[in-house]
């Protein structure tokens, strides 16, 4: 039975091999500290955080997520190792939350290794704290406890690690923040919390040994709105119609949704004969429309998927450590190391770990195999935004009168199953820019590939997501200028140009590098000032005031120190404003200017023209492989999608 903890009670643990799940609803920092008798941490070696996730016996993620499992072997810890604190932390200068007070309340559970629940406990009354020391597992005359601290520090990490005697614990800190920080550039961000808008997961045969998810804390109550003032639901092509917001949270609801009380149902799903799995159905999630129970059923995919594996990996990573172990154990006795006796211990040792590993193995099949055949569904319903260039929708499709929910970049797989791909989906408008990877070093296939061809893949890439990016938006609501200094990509910049979608010819020299920028620069101060003061209706009539994207072709090669300063200035203020930029580049050959352009690496989302390992999920912080979306060879699908846009154009006078 599941003990549910409150501040200060303990529970005594009956295995020491363990897993602690934390679910925070929004990306924390998980961590841990070994203490010895007095509790008193002996130095850095005795913490495991994102810079060093590993020590003997314990195991953290490697970043910043909204779910962590730690991996805890209390009988493999130090020598003089008595106590085990996990330590929560916000991250710093990611433009989440500041304090604990303003996220739901975290929730931590210690599980065994079969994922079932020994003791939980929710954080609750939190407030200005930015970091907590949420329990602690402790040795008590040859027994293990748990204990729910719930202490929280306003100071934050160094404050918290201070409190545990850390030398140095201001440096330390900053180390481990800026871990996270490398983190969260490769992170993909999770889907907004959206009232309705959870998967529906039915029993696919297999056990879910996920902690439930605790009820979120309280929201801060919305600031009120004078209906008088109020703009309307949907305004084009003012700055409502760009994703502006003013202070306080982005508002993700549709901006032409009328609201109601609940969204409609999910569709109903046949039930499972006993035994057998539930039938996979397109649009098994709540949402208003089908696109977004598409969308929540995608991200549901992804997050399964991730957790799937987590569990797997955990139960195998288990298994070797138990082997170990008793091998130690084992052969410690030198009695043991002379005739059969230590390969007798060898001999059940691993056959231990085999039949712990097939079995682990086998669960994660079945999930496998239930998600592959729920994107075997999927995949034909999705409409244009969410499917791949070789969906036959595209060769229907036509340009909407609405922006949809989100649109796909590329795919995600891992290597337990690389045909099991899952949509890679980004909201849209664009909450951040994309920087299209051109090094040689991005990855072994790039490594392998001629320098000139993979230019020409990343600027190919680009040119395939600006062109998507025009066929979902309405007509005149999106617009693509380019700037490609030397003029190098004229051949994969050919079907924007041809089709004649381009705000302007692409910008070549100084010259046009500094006008397109000012030009865009300016759009960004004056959209900001006439937010901030409330005058909207006071920009320039010659202001488009539709989301603008800027293709930027082999940056560094033609910028100068103010080009460069406009370029941060438009990566970090743009997107709030509706101009995006994406971006093909090789960070090496940009690595003259030294530091000053880490912020904006981090500020990208970072995708490659080839299969690159890069990208991490928000939940577990899996390394996922990134494809991206490749048209068919002989297709004209490219070309086809871009005479709708024209035609769309034209008839809207565009």
């Amino acid at each position: 039975m599941t003990a549910e903890l409150v501040r200060g009670q303990n529970h005594t643990l009956p295995q020491t091999r363990l897993e602690i799940r934390v679910s925070a609803g929004t990306p924390v920092v998980a961590g841990a500290t070994l203490g010895d008798e007095r509790g008193t941490v002996r130095g850095v070696e005795w913490i495991a955080h994102p810079g060093s996730p590993q020590l003997p016996g314990l195991e953290v993620s490697q970043q910043a997520a909204a779910d962590h499992r730690l991996a805890v072997d209390l009988e493999a810890l130090p020598v003089g190792a008595h106590r085990v604190t996990v330590l929560l932390a916000l991250p710093v200068g990611a433009g989440g939350p500041a304090r604990f007070g303003a996220v739901p309340a975290p929730f931590v559970a210690v599980t065994g290794l079969d994922g079932d629940e020994i003791a939980t406990f929710t954080l609750t009354g939190l407030d200005a704290e930015s970091a907590v020391s949420a329990l602690e597992l402790y040795r008590r005359q040859d027994a293990w406890k748990v204990r729910a601290v719930g202490q929280g520090y306003a100071g934050g990490l160094a404050e918290m690690l201070a409190d545990q005697g850390v030398a140095e614990a201001t440096g330390l800190a900053g180390s481990i923040q800026e871990a996270v920080t490398r983190g969260l550039a490769r992170s993909v961000a999770p889907p907004p919390r959206t009232q309705g808008g959870d998967r529906v997961r039915h029993a696919t045969g297999s056990a879910d040994h996920r902690p439930p998810t605790p009820p979120p804390a309280p929201e801060p109550p919305e600031p009120l709105t004078d209906p008088a003032t109020a703009p309307p639901p949907h305004t084009a092509p003012g700055p409502a119609a760009a994703g502006l917001a003013a202070d306080g949270p982005i508002n993700y609801a549709h901006p032409r949704r009328q609201q109601a009380a609940s969204p409609p149902p999910p569709p109903t799903v046949p039930p499972a004969q006993p035994g057998q799995a539930a039938q996979p159905v397109a649009g098994d999630a709540t949402g208003w429309s089908m696109d977004e129970r598409l969308y929540n059923q995608i991200w549901g995919m992804f997050e399964d998927l991730a957790r799937a594996v987590a569990a797997y990996r955990s139960a195998v990573d288990f298994a070797e450590s138990r082997m170990d172990q008793e091998l130690d154990r084992a052969l410690s006795d030198p009695r043991n190391r002379i005739g059969g006796a230590g390969d007798r211990a060898r001999e059940a040792a691993r056959a231990k770990r085999d039949e712990l590993a097939s079995r682990a193995r086998e669960a994660l099949d079945r999930d496998l195999a239930q998600l592959a055949a729920e994107a075997a569904v999927v995949e034909p319903a999705l409409p244009a935004a969410y499917a791949g260039w070789g969906n036959p929708v595209w060769h229907a499709h036509r340009v909407p009168m609405e922006i949809p929910m989100a649109l796909r970049i590329g795919d995600l797989h891992l290597p337990e199953r690389t045909d099991l791909r899952v949509p890679l989906l980004v909201r849209l408008p664009l909450e951040r820019g994309i920087w299209v990877d051109s090094g040689r070093t991005a990855s072994e296939a790039a490594a392998l590939m001629d320098t000139d061809r993979l230019r020409v893949l990343a600027m190919e890439t680009a040119v395939a997501h600006a062109a998507r990016l025009l066929a979902v938006y309405p007509p005149g609501e999106f617009s693509v200028h380019v700037i490609d200094p030397a003029g190098a990509a004229a051949g994969p910049l050919a079907p924007l140009v041809d089709a004649g979608v381009l705000a302007g010819p692409p910008a070549a020299g100084a010259g046009g590098v500094a006008s397109v920028l000012a030009h865009l620069t300016r759009r960004v101060d004056l959209v900001q000032m006439a937010v901030r003061a409330g005058a909207a209706d006071s920009l320039p009539p010659d202001l488009d005031t539709g989301e603008q994207l800027l293709v930027v072709n082999d940056f560094p090669h033609g910028f100068d120190d103010r080009a460069v300063t406009q370029l941060r200035y438009l990566a970090d203020e743009g997107p709030a404003v509706g101009v995006h930029l994406l971006m093909v580049a090789d960070r090496e050959e940009a690595s003259a200017y030294g530091p000053v352009l880490d912020p904006l690496w981090r500020s990208l989302l970072r995708i490659t023209p080839v299969a690159d390992s890069h990208l991490a999920d928000p939940w577990v912080g899996h390394a996922w492989t990134y494809e991206p979306l490749a048209v068919p060879p002989g297709s004209r699908v490219l070309e086809q999608v871009l005479a709708a846009v024209a035609a769309a154009r034209r008839a809207a006078g565009r």
